[in-house]
């Protein structure tokens, strides 16, 4: 097995394709197994060697965009609908989004 099949970023549909070609199997052959074209099969091979983003990549901020100001925004006195206003939301939305906010600030 080498080491690309065995990639855990890889979904396993990825995987199997570069097992079967790591085994010797024909592009057509796995094509025909998994009823796709030859082509498919090649550009699922290609992408594979690409980098590709990871949730372990992440910055470590733990706040969305939109958290961190709604957050700022309530800090500094700005009440919910005036906010929602400016996102073209609901209070109840702001209000939501404040809490989850909070939410993961307590957690993290």
């Amino acid at each position: 097995m080498s080491a690309m099949s065995n990639e855990p970023r890889l979904r396993p549909l990825e995987r199997r394709i570069l097992q079967l070609v790591d085994d010797g199997v024909d592009k057509d052959e796995i094509a025909r197994r998994f009823r796709r074209s030859p082509e498919m099969i090649g550009r699922v091979i290609a992408l594979t060697r690409l980098p590709r983003f990871d949730a372990t990549d992440r910055s470590p901020e733990v706040l969305r965009p939109l958290e961190r100001r709604v957050l700022r925004w309530r800090d500094d006195g700005a009440d919910y609908s005036e906010i929602g206003h400016r996102f073209r939301r609901s209070a109840g939305f702001v209000a939501q989004v404040e809490g989850l906010a909070h939410y993961k600030l307590n957690r993290a």
